[in-house]
């Protein structure tokens, strides 16, 4: 089965959890500690405090889960210290992102993918396309065919430095329109989404590329239109907008959260992890946790999870070898 239909699946079903009964929950972890590797607040802290809460309150695991932060290289630290000091620590769970397999794919860390194992997705953050509403792109393909007949007369922005996801999620759908030299199009980097909007709807640029979490106000009120949501499916709170797929742009773009452990983790603790974040995602608090904080809840889980972030992380790499951020 391939990622997209498994992705597919999962997030036709996303809406309909049913609670696993705790007597077949996985045998309890003892000690157990999530590292967030970021200061508080953001995603990959959300990540580990929701998650380390909920795994407490349904006894998935014994006591409480440590939440630690520990910032520094987008992600770097903590990989570092995880593959030389943790790597078979069974009772560790570390928070991570789409945006951390970019730094990978990047060489941006210490190590490669294979250093450690990925236990699992439990929500995304979708990515769309959007332009202002009175702009001359109608359409996703208005928009493809001027990328490619003269990228340089049309000026992309998003919230993410050169290279970065924002950038590279529009880069795969140039690049699957038909875009050969990936460098001509034009990009502009904001703090945010909600910035690279307000100057779209000023007339500065022409198109953003974000996730829909952060500009999903400007959408409600029609001040943009989303050409593309980067999504399998139909986002359940915006139906109304046409997926890059149903237009014959076979491209997503999820700004997922999840969670990987040690490299030298066993079979049995990594299976009991996977089982145990199942268990999770399939409850009630976590289905109106990821809600609240944006998230679109999606499972994909040991073995599919790891096929999934290694075929992320060689697209991120090819098109930052296009773009030349590495060689």
């Amino acid at each position: 089965m391939g990622v997209k239909t498994i992705l597919s699946a999962k997030l036709a079903i996303a809406t309909a959890a049913t609670v696993f009964s705790l007597s077949a929950a996985p045998q309890m972890a003892q000690a157990n500690e999530c590292i967030a590797p970021s200061n508080p607040g953001g995603g990959w802290d959300f990540t580990c405090r929701t998650i380390g809460r909920i795994l407490s309150e349904l006894d998935l695991v014994d006591g409480n889960v440590q939440i630690t932060n520990m910032p520094g290289g987008v992600g770097a630290v903590t990989y570092a210290m995880v593959a030389s000091e943790r790597s078979d620590d069974p009772g560790l769970i570390v928070a991570t992102s789409t945006v951390g397999v970019t730094q990978i794919a990047q060489g941006r860390y210490p190590s490669g993918i294979d250093t450690m194992r990925y236990l699992g997705m439990l929500g995304a953050d979708v990515g769309v396309i959007a332009v202002a509403a009175d702009s001359e792109y109608e359409t996703l393909a208005d928009l493809n065919a001027a990328m490619v007949a003269d990228p340089s007369s049309v000026v992309t922005a998003g919230s993410s430095g050169a290279g970065g996801w924002d950038h590279i999620r529009l880069l795969m759908v140039a690049r699957e329109t038909g875009l050969e030299d990936l460098t001509a199009l034009r990009w502009v980097q904001f703090d945010g989404g909600t910035d690279a909007v307000t100057q779209m709807m000023g007339g500065q640029l022409d198109v953003v590329s974000t996730d829909l979490g952060e500009i999903a106000g400007f959408v409600e009120s029609g001040d943009i239109r989303v050409l593309a949501a980067l999504s399998t499916e139909p986002v359940p709170a915006f139906p109304d907008i046409p997926t890059a797929i149903s237009q014959g742009i076979d491209v997503t773009g999820y700004n997922w959260r999840g969670l990987y452990t040690g490299g030298d983790v066993s079979d049995e603790a990594y299976n009991a992890w996977v089982e145990r974040l199942e268990t999770l995602y399939n409850s009630d608090e976590w289905q109106t946790a990821a809600v609240e904080f944006g998230l679109v809840p999606i499972w994909i889980g040991g073995a599919d999870f790891e096929a999934y972030v290694r075929e992320q992380e060689q697209i991120m790499a090819d098109i930052s070898r296009d773009i030349g951020v590495i060689e």
